[in-house]
C-alpha cells in the first residue's frame, strides 16, 4: 500500500475514534462527562460548570431520564462518573449485576413524598384505593418504609433498606399496590389514588414537595444521593475537583435557595 493512502486511511480511523467521544477524552485531556438526571442534579451541576472550568476542566453533563444507563454507560466506561441515585439503590445495582460502583461523595438529600391528585390526606384515601410505587428494589422499599412511617401499611421490618411487598404485615386499608418505573409515576398521577414518587421527577413533574406531599420523610432521612464512578476513578484529579465543587459554598447556598426543603444539602 502506498505511504499516502496509509496516512490517508489513519486519518480517518483517528477522526472516528475522537467523534466516539469516550469518556475524558477532550482535546486538552480535562474533559470529564458526567450522567445525571435533569432536576436536581443537572441543574446543580450548571453551578458547578463554571467553578470547573476555572480550574481548566470542561464539564459535560449528560442527562438521562431513567436510573439505570447513568450507571451502565458508568460500567462501560462511555462516562466518567454520575450524580443522581441513593447508596441503596447503588448495592442493588451493583448486587444485580456483578458490578463495583463505588461512591465517591454525598451531596444532598431529597426527601421521598407520597402525592395524591383525589385526596389531600392520607387519612382521606380509601379503602382499596390504587397505589403506585416505584419498580426498582431501593426506591420500592423507600416507599413502603415511608407509608410504614405513616401509619398506613407495617412492614415486617421497617429498618430493612430492601423490603418488598411481601414484607408487609398489615395493610388494613387494603391498598392495592402497583409498581412501575420511577420515571412513570408523576405521568399517572391524574389516574390514581396515591404516587409515591422519588423528589427529581416529582420536581421535575412541577409538584412542590414542601406543599403538596401527603407524607415525607424527615431531613434524617439515610438515603444521600452520591457522586458515583468506578473505583479507579477515586484519586482522578478532575473528579477530586469535581467533588471539591459540589461540596462547596456555591453549591450549598444554590441548594437551599433554589429548592427550601425540597432538597436539603448533605455536606
Amino acid at each position: 500500500m502506498a505511504l499516502l493512502p496509509r496516512l490517508a486511511t489513519a486519518a480517518l480511523l483517528l477522526s472516528a475514534l475522537a467523534g466516539c467521544g469516550g469518556a475524558g477524552s477532550g482535546a486538552d485531556g480535562e474533559r470529564l462527562t458526567i450522567a445525571a438526571t435533569a432536576v436536581p442534579h443537572a441543574e446543580i451541576l450548571e453551578v458547578v460548570k463554571p467553578l470547573l472550568a476555572k480550574d481548566g476542566i470542561d464539564l459535560q453533563v449528560r442527562i438521562f431520564n431513567d436510573y439505570v444507563q447513568p450507571n451502565d454507560q458508568v460500567v462501560q466506561g462511555q462516562i466518567d462518573v454520575n450524580y443522581f441515585q441513593t447508596e441503596p439503590y447503588l448495592d442493588a445495582y451493583n448486587r444485580d449485576r456483578g458490578t463495583d460502583l463505588t461512591t465517591l461523595v454525598g451531596v444532598h438529600i431529597e426527601p421521598f413524598g407520597a402525592y395524591s391528585r383525589r385526596y389531600t390526606s392520607l387519612d382521606a384515601v380509601p379503602d382499596g384505593a390504587d397505589v403506585v410505587i416505584p419498580n426498582d428494589p431501593s426506591n420500592n422499599s423507600r416507599a413502603l418504609i415511608l407509608l410504614h412511617h405513616s401509619g398506613v401499611i407495617t412492614l415486617k421490618d421497617p429498618d430493612d433498606a430492601l423490603a418488598t411487598l411481601r414484607d408487609i404485615t398489615a395493610n388494613p386499608k387494603h391498598l392495592k399496590f402497583r409498581e412501575l418505573d420511577a420515571a412513570m409515576l408523576p405521568r399517572v398521577l391524574d389516574q390514581v389514588d396515591l404516587a409515591l414518587i422519588n423528589t427529581n421527577y416529582a420536581l421535575d413533574a412541577g409538584l412542590d414537595p414542601g406543599k403538596d406531599a401527603l407524607a415525607i420523610e424527615g431531613k434524617d432521612s439515610p438515603y444521600v444521593n452520591f457522586l458515583v464512578g468506578r473505583p479507579d476513578k477515586k484519586d482522578d484529579p478532575r473528579v477530586q475537583k469535581l467533588i471539591t465543587a459540589l461540596t462547596g459554598e456555591e453549591v450549598r447556598s444554590f441548594i437551599q435557595t433554589k429548592y427550601r426543603d425540597a432538597v436539603i444539602p448533605a455536606f
